[in-house]
């Protein structure tokens, strides 16, 4: 009985309904346009410190999305080593972490180099460097055992297969089919869409398929902007927001739930990976543009004669993005940021409104009186 996808007899011929794609595709073509010309307008430093930012979240939320929590100073740490930012304390940096670092980096960078079996192999011995998964031993660098492979959840007992990969006995020849389709395709937004899908269909390894799948995915969409500003933004961090939806696509793409229709047809995996991806970009846009938005703030206003506490409360609220903080800026709220007493908040905040770096909010008074940040 055919279930899964790769059963079927045109796989993987997969087919897809563009009419329903084209207008999301053109949207992420202008998103990309608009953070290309964004990043024009900012320092060197800035977009390092960005692409820092991005390689950061990359790298927590691709581990947690397969339930593993790795330490934030240590990825930090390694990321600030990989650039060379600054005195990076060795003790902090834990190879695991470091290795997938140097991959997403890999993928980013050199995207233009063929995707090979050495270079996955490389990839997996360096999420496995001690050949083991948590407890379990496992097959590194090298494809998977001959254990049939499931994706399994379900309580004790009452177990759920929602994926079998295809049989151990077909690895070498998945491979060298998607790895021949994937050289020779050029690099666009559909590319990333099948190969990331494809690769997880194959499952080729014991662990580590869905942080392999979602580099692959960086290199594509690294060779399609060039790498310009790809690192400014983190897909995985987007699918780790609502993984539920990541996996219920998968269940409806692979096979777990049945279709009536093309089993082959992949329209609404697309659909849901090049929405992820808008979402992503989107999300880069507000941090840029929180960016720029500050930086143009500190440039009108580097002359005027702020305390401390002024400069604290405006840093405050420029990190967090202006249309983030909600409910605008208040006495109360300055007494809490500042840390300082009623009688000063006032003063303080007299002063912002005299140098013209906020103004008040139009129909607030007396105690619900209310001010937001201006150039």
């Amino acid at each position: 009985m055919k279930r899964w996808i790769w059963q079927y007899e045109n796989y993987p011929n997969f087919t897809h309904k563009f009419e329903k794609l084209e207008h999301l595709l053109q949207k992420i073509s202008m998103e990309q346009g608009y953070l290309l010309a964004l990043t024009q307008t900012m320092s060197h430093d800035t977009i390092l410190q960005r692409q820092c930012d991005a390689l950061l979240s990359e790298t927590l939320s691709t581990a947690a999305i397969e339930g593993e929590i790795l330490n934030r100073d240590s990825v930090k740490a390694s990321i600030a080593k990989k650039f060379g930012l600054r005195e990076i304390d060795d003790k902090k940096i834990i190879d695991t972490t470091d290795n997938l670092v140097s991959i997403l980096i890999d993928a980013n960078t050199n995207y233009d180099k063929a995707l090979t079996l050495e270079r996955l192999f490389g990839w997996h011995n360096a999420l496995f460097p001690k050949g083991y998964s948590g407890l379990r031993k496992i097959n590194t660098a090298t494809f998977r055992g001959e254990e049939i492979m499931q994706i399994v959840g379900g309580h004790i007992g009452r177990e759920i297969v929602y994926y079998e990969a295809p049989p151990r006995d077909r690895l070498e020849q998945e491979m060298q089919h998607f790895l021949e389709w994937f050289n020779s395709e050029k690099p666009t937004l559909m590319k990333a869409c099948v190969a990331h899908l494809w690769f997880v269909i194959i499952h080729p390894f014991d662990d580590g398929n869905g942080r392999i799948t979602r580099a692959i995915t960086d290199l594509v969409l690294s060779n399609i902007e060039n790498s310009k500003i790809s690192r400014l933004y983190s897909m995985s961090s987007t699918i780790n927001e609502n993984k539920k939806a990541y996996y219920a696509t998968l269940e409806n793409t692979t096979g777990y739930i049945q279709k009536d229709a093309n089993q082959l047809d992949i329209t609404l995996w697309c659909e849901w990976f090049l929405n992820t991806l808008y979402q992503a970009l989107l999300d880069a846009r507000g941090r840029l543009n929180h960016i720029v938005f500050k930086t143009q703030f500190w440039d009108k206003h580097r002359d005027k004669p702020l305390n401390a506490r002024q400069i604290k409360v405006l840093n405050f609220i420029l990190d967090i993005g202006i249309d983030n903080f909600k409910g605008n800026l208040s006495k109360k709220k300055y007494m809490s940021i500042a840390d300082t007493a009623s009688t000063t908040a006032s003063r303080d905040i007299a002063e912002l409104l005299d140098f013209g770096c906020i103004k008040q909010i139009e129909r607030t008074a007396g105690r619900n009186v209310s001010y937001k940040i201006i150039l």
